[in-house]
């Protein structure tokens, strides 16, 4: 049986450089895969409300569908047939009739050091203001130096980059991933290595968003879709269903598939830093689902839910 492709196909995106760069990933990879040419694949640019947002933190403004609900209601329109997500930007729960039909190969997961100061996070002067807009990367950054300031760095990559340069604060993190799909891996200070710094839910991974029914939009998003990826993010996604996780509490969690079995690390941490739990589990490429979901319950019955409400 023949797999059918639609004729034509309309890409949601955000309008951010970063985002428009992971659609043209991701078109790049259809044409390669259906035929289809880039004509028939064309972008839909959406600023969405957490775009427009840049004066306060996302977790005052409602968390992470801020970046969505625009591309989830052209899905719903019919004015976009697949949208591209960073996949940490996704909620645990999509709305009806929506669901994530994969995830691209998988970038770098890492965080990156970025400084015209220090060489590294542990060299910066005591006092040094870090800016950052994700409580994770602020909980982690006060964890390993709480002699140390953080301040909301809002932005796109350009825009943060030019607040380090104009001296607003001394340092900030941003994802490899990004940098690399980018091409400014280049201005990276330094590498954080997992073990030290264990980035968000779906770092590095970019989701495709369809209408459950549109079976040939499906069959395209599958012919693109990478296996391990999509393993690694079951576990990701159900540790951070199982806390109730948004962007109002510091989560951070990584899943890596070695041959037929996968390795989940997950971390909840105070909003200063200053207390954290730590689970790890280890099973088969099937139980994804259920390894997040038993290291979720095993945080919250080590923490209680006070840590998880800040």
């Amino acid at each position: 049986m023949s797999i059918i492709f639609p004729e034509r196909m309309v890409i949601g995106t955000r309008a951010s450089p970063l985002a428009l760069a992971q659609a043209e990933e991701t078109r790049a990879r259809l044409v390669a895969a259906t035929g289809l040419s880039p004509d028939a694949l064309p972008l839909l640019p959406l600023t969405t409300t957490g775009d427009k947002i840049q004066d306060r933190a996302l977790s005052e403004a409602g968390g992470k569908g801020l970046f969505t609900k625009e591309l989830d209601a052209a899905l719903m329109a019919g004015s976009a047939d697949l949208t591209v997500h960073s996949a940490k930007d996704l909620p645990t729960e999509l709305p009806e009739g929506l669901l994530v039909a994969g995830y691209l190969p998988r970038e770098d997961v890492r965080d990156v050091f970025i400084s015209r100061r220090a060489d590294s996070l542990m060299s910066l002067p005591a006092g040094a203001v870090v800016g950052s807009a994700s409580l994770r990367r602020q909980a982690q950054i006060l964890r390993a130096r709480p002699d140390l300031k953080v301040a909301l760095l809002r932005g796109n990559v350009a825009t943060r980059l030019a607040r380090l340069d104009e001296g607003r604060v001394d340092a900030t993190l941003l994802a490899l991933a990004g940098l690399k799909r980018l091409g400014k891996a280049d201005v990276a200070t330094a590498i954080l290595e997992t073990d030290d710094f264990l980035p968000a839910v779906g770092q590095g991974a970019i989701a495709l968003v369809a209408r459950a029914g549109d079976s040939a939009v499906l069959a395209a998003a599958a012919a693109i879709a990478c296996r391990d990826t999509g393993i690694a993010l079951a576990a990701e996604r159900a540790f951070l269903r199982a806390l109730d996780g948004s962007c109002r509490t510091p989560i951070a969690g990584h899943a890596t598939v070695h041959g037929e079995s996968l390795r989940f690390c997950g971390l909840v941490l105070s909003p200063d830093g200053s207390r954290s739990v730590a689970v790890a589990r280890e099973g088969g490429l099937g139980d994804a689902e259920a390894l997040g979901e038993d290291a979720g319950r095993a945080v919250i019955a080590e923490a209680g839910l006070d840590l998880l409400r800040g």
